[in-house]
């Protein structure tokens, strides 16, 4: 069993996004079956239309957002819970003047990203 507080955990900058970075919260080593991580994007940020060879189930945690998956369009916001499947695509834009925060599960399998 692991216990941490998320302000201790590093923050990486997502490459291919704008103003966003995440944390892996739990990773393979602690979790056998799914790593959950943590997803901030400031306003003015996004991440451009990709997909992933795995599913995606996530928690808003804070701010709105546009999301697109697959060619559907959808305003997302705090307490909303999305899920993606694997192999479609989809994209993230801040809406407002709050940064968008989700929390993101995925399973411990190998994630090919593609951008699109």
């Amino acid at each position: 069993m692991h216990v941490k507080n998320s302000t201790n955990v590093n923050k990486e900058i997502v490459k291919s996004g704008t103003k966003t970075y995440r944390q892996v919260l739990i990773g393979p080593n602690q979790g056998p079956n799914f790593a959950m991580r943590k997803f901030v994007i400031a306003p003015g940020g996004s991440m451009p239309r990709h997909k992933n060879t795995v599913e995606h189930e996530q928690y808003v945690l804070n701010g709105r957002a546009k999301i697109e998956i697959g060619e559907s369009e959808y305003e997302v916001k705090k307490d909303d819970v999305v899920f993606i499947p694997a192999g479609v695509p989809h994209c993230y834009e801040t809406i407002g003047e709050e940064a968008f925060e989700f929390i993101c599960v995925v399973p411990n399998k190998s994630d090919e990203i593609k951008l699109v």
